[in-house]
């Protein structure tokens, strides 16, 4: 017979299996966006954070109360300044210090900040060509200031490429291969990955009948795209492994990729958004990025941003207002935290 006392713990260790699965270690977090009129205060956003072991946050710019609420969480932070200051951080010095100095510095002895992404998808784009010396102004000003951890990249749209298919295709288009040069260098200099947004959704729902919903939401149990040597079964690793193939067409194959943003909608393009659909795209991405790696990268586990915490009523449509795991209520969308 087991003693009562095993019992106990064997009940009780089978009732934290599912939160140790997502706090073991495991390199995930979820975007907080603050697009919205109905959204709870930051203090109780940062607690149910923490309740549900989400130990890696990405914000879209300093929103001092919300680094307020962070004080003391133990929260990883990936922030970034809004992208019409890039081009001044690019020209002044002063500017970069006073963004930090502003933003970073009164909170760096409470808050552990990790990721300072210096444009979120402006590449393609006018303000792409600063990117490369906005981010050195910016690590000159952290340097300065003594906060060593947090390290300078951006964030890229799919559209940064100007060929994704088949993934060995992957390229940066001509007219952005210098500044993206620019930032690998900076990138391999500090062993620091560059940042991607990841939208298999997208993909599939502009072309449903070439890309099926298996290959879209991992569920394919066979090859969908044969790539030389490389089997992709799902889309997302494609997606991944273009940006890949990318940076070793420009000799910067050493530059490791982070996902900044994936996610599915629940609402507003049906049959493609569905609570049945992002709940499987997620639960499978999240069980994929926590396992394995792409077959271009195998051994290398993504970080990995999903997007995003709530919905979003201020968003620009209905698909854009409904990427949430929780209503404002704090109420799941569905299971999964």
């Amino acid at each position: 017979m087991v003693p009562k006392f095993a019992q106990l713990f064997v009940s009780t260790l089978l009732l934290l299996t599912p939160l140790l699965s997502i706090a073991d270690g495991r390199d995930i977090g979820v975007c907080y966006g603050l697009n919205g009129d109905n959204l709870p205060p930051p203090n109780e956003v940062i607690n149910l954070y923490k309740r549900c072991q989400i130990d890696n946050i990405r914000i879209y710019q300093p929103y001092p109360e919300v680094l307020e609420a962070l004080r003391g969480s133990g929260i990883s932070v990936t922030i970034g300044p809004r992208n019409e200051d890039i081009a001044s951080f690019a020209t002044s010095q002063d500017a970069a210090n006073d963004w930090v100095n502003t933003n970073i510095v009164p909170y760096a002895d409470d808050i552990v900040f990790r990721w300072i992404t210096i444009g979120n998808e402006v590449i393609p784009g006018p303000l792409g060509s600063n990117v490369p010396a906005a981010m050195n102004s910016i690590r000159n000003a952290l340097d300065s200031a003594g906060i060593t951890l947090a390290k300078v990249t951006t964030v890229l749209p799919g559209t940064a490429l100007a060929a994704s298919y088949p993934p060995s295709a992957g390229a940066f288009g001509s007219d952005i291969t210098e500044t993206m040069t620019g930032i690998a260098a900076i990138l391999a200099q500090e062993d620091t990955p560059l940042l991607i947004n990841v939208y298999p959704y997208f993909a599939y729902a502009s072309d449903p009948s070439h890309i099926s919903a298996q290959y879209a939401m991992f569920t394919s149990t066979a090859p969908v795209v044969i790539d030389g040597s490389f089997q992709y079964f799902n889309l997302f690793d494609a997606m991944v492994d273009a940006f890949n193939a990318a940076l070793e067409k420009i000799n910067f194959g050493n530059v490791k990729v982070a996902v900044a943003e994936t996610g599915w909608s629940t609402v507003g393009n049906e049959p493609y958004t569905s609570v049945a659909n992002a709940q499987t795209y997620n639960r499978n991405l999240l069980n994929h990025v926590t396992q394995n790696g792409t077959p271009r990268r195998p051994d290398y586990i993504m970080p990995t941003f999903f997007f995003e915490m709530f919905n979003e009523d201020l968003k620009g449509n209905v698909v854009e207002q409904n990427f949430g795991f929780f209503y404002p209520s704090m109420q799941p969308v569905y299971p999964f935290w």
